[in-house]
């Protein structure tokens, strides 16, 4: 993540967040020519108003993933010293967390619908956040108020990497929400196929069932979909034993 301070130079050189670079109108077209657009953007000001407009340039040049740091430098230098007691929060993750919604130091927080950083991460596909948040000691088990967890959320995305991270992290691959469904019904129900067979070689349960009594194989919702549950669940059926005279 490149980090932009858009304040004056004299404010710049004497406090800025690590690793930032003076963003000025001046070199604003070389920096946006310069960078790639898949590179994620966080801007700052004094208090989050000037660093908007800058992000919406950014956004306007095709930049997929563009941050204006909420209060700017003032909420950046109150919070972040005085708030975060984990080492392990580096000042990316710091940055991220709070153009997010959420506390500089909250790898645990939770902002609308019981909603964790790691699920926000999951669901945006960003993988180098899952794993500074897993690194950081953010609780892989957590589930928001539906009683989903990240990997729900990283299916919604259909974000195969995060599921991936996410599984070598040791989440719950099989956790039921507050209707008795898994991430896999999910996938299965919306027709994310190649969700369905990254879950399936994961090792997902085909056999859990929902309150009502509904497999993932009973809820597909497309012919691809359908093959893989069938197909998979064939190869999991128990060989009947042979009766002889």
């Amino acid at each position: 993540m490149l980090r932009f301070d858009v304040r004056d130079r004299a404010s710049f050189n004497a406090a800025h967040i690590t690793g930032a670079q003076h963003l000025t109108q001046g070199n604003l077209s070389a920096l946006i020519s310069g960078t790639t657009r898949r590179t994620p953007i966080l801007i700052y000001c004094y208090h989050g108003h000037a660093s908007q407009e800058y992000a919406q340039t950014f956004s306007d040049f095709g930049f997929a993933e563009v941050y204006s740091l909420d209060g700017g430098y003032e909420a950046w230098r109150q919070r972040v010293p005085a708030q975060n007691g984990s080492a392990n929060v580096g000042p990316t993750l710091a940055a991220w967390l709070a153009a997010e919604g959420f506390p500089a130091d909250g790898v645990d927080a939770r902002i609308a619908n019981r909603t964790t950083p790691l699920m926000k991460a999951a669901y945006l596909g960003n993988v180098a956040i899952i794993r500074e948040l897993l690194a950081a000691g953010a609780a892989v088990a957590a589930i928001n108020a539906d009683g989903n967890n990240a990997l729900w959320l990283a299916c919604v995305g259909q974000h195969l990497d995060a599921i991936d991270a996410l599984v070598e992290a040791g989440i719950d691959l099989d956790n039921r929400n507050d209707n008795g469904a898994t991430a896999l019904m999910y996938a299965s129900s919306s027709g994310r196929a190649d969700v369905v067979a990254h879950l399936l070689a994961k090792g997902a349960d085909i056999s859990a069932e929902t309150l009502d009594g509904f497999t993932a194989l009973d809820m597909a919702a497309s012919l691809e979909c359908l093959s893989l549950l069938r197909h998979a669940a064939k190869a999991t059926a128990r060989p009947v034993p042979e009766v002889r005279p």
